[in-house]
C-alpha cells in the first residue's frame, strides 16, 4: 500500500530548542547588526568581509547545536507516510535528525558556492576566508538566499504542496516572503496542522487542526494523531 504524503512546511521556531535563536526574536542572532549589511548582495558587495564573519559564526552555532525531538520526530513519521520537508531554515539538523527528503528554500550554511554561480554548491564546514575561490576563480560565499535574490527553490516548493495528503506547519510566522504564501499551494480538502507557540494568522485556510504549543511538544501530539489515523 502506498503511503500518504505528509508535507511538512518548517520554520526558525523548530531549530529554536537546539539553541538556533531566529532573527524575530528579542535577543535574535541579528540583533546588533542592519539586515541590508549582513544580509544583502549590496552588504556583501560593501563589505564581504563583515558578511563572511557573520555567516562563519552562524556555521558554528549549527555545527555545534543537535537535533531536538522536533526534528527526530518527524525523522520517525517516515515509517508511517512519505514525508517531504520543505524547509526555510538553513541549517542541516532535519538531515541530521534522519530525514531523506528535505528541501532548503534559503539555502545551506554548510554548503557554499562562486560569487558568479548559484548553481555549483561545495560542501562547507569551516570559515571561508576573504580570498578563498572557488574553482572558477571568483569569491566563495556562503549557500544562503539573502533578502534582495531570487529563491529559486520555490518553483521545486509548489508541486510537492500540491500534492500533499497531508500538511503540517511547524515554527513560522508566515510573514518572509515568497515562503509564506507556499500554503496556498495545498488543497482545500487537505488537513492542515499548525505547530506553533502562537499560531499565525491561518484563518483564511480550511481544515486546519492548531496545536499551540512549542514545536518539540507540538511534534510529539502530531505523531499521536497521525499514527492513530
Amino acid at each position: 500500500m502506498q503511503k500518504q504524503k505528509l508535507v511538512v512546511l518548517t520554520g526558525a521556531g523548530i531549530s529554536a530548542e537546539s539553541g538556533l535563536r531566529t532573527f524575530r526574536d528579542t535577543d535574535g542572532l541579528w540583533e546588533g547588526y542592519n539586515i541590508e549589511d549582513v544580509a544583502t548582495p549590496r552588504g556583501w558587495r560593501a563589505n564581504p568581509q563583515l558578511v563572511l564573519d557573520f555567516y562563519n559564526l552562524r556555521r558554528k552555532d549549527v555545527l555545534n547545536a543537535v537535533p531536538n525531538a522536533a526534528h527526530i520526530g518527524l525523522a520517525e513519521l517516515q515509517e508511517f507516510y512519505d514525508v517531504h520537508i520543505i524547509t526555510q531554515n538553513i541549517d542541516d539538523l532535519h538531515e541530521r535528525a534522519g530525514s531523506k527528503n528535505v528541501l532548503h528554500l534559503h539555502g545551506e550554511i554548510v554548503k557554499m558556492r562562486s560569487d558568479n554561480n548559484p548553481k555549483k554548491l561545495y560542501a562547507c564546514r569551516k570559515d571561508i576566508k576573504l580570498g578563498d575561490k572557488a574553482p572558477d576563480g571568483w569569491q566563495l560565499r556562503p549557500h544562503v538566499v539573502w533578502f534582495e535574490e531570487p529563491v529559486p527553490m520555490i518553483e521545486e516548493a509548489i508541486p510537492i504542496l500540491y500534492e500533499a495528503d497531508l500538511f503540517v506547519l511547524i515554527g513560522t510566522s508566515l510573514a518572509v516572503y515568497p515562503a509564506a504564501g507556499l500554503v496556498d499551494y495545498v488543497k482545500e480538502k487537505v488537513k492542515k496542522y499548525v505547530i506553533d507557540k502562537r499560531i499565525p494568522p491561518v484563518s483564511k485556510y480550511k481544515n486546519v487542526i492548531p496545536i499551540e504549543k512549542p514545536a518539540t511538544e507540538g511534534v510529539a501530539e502530531l505523531r499521536k494523531l497521525l499514527t492513530s489515523l
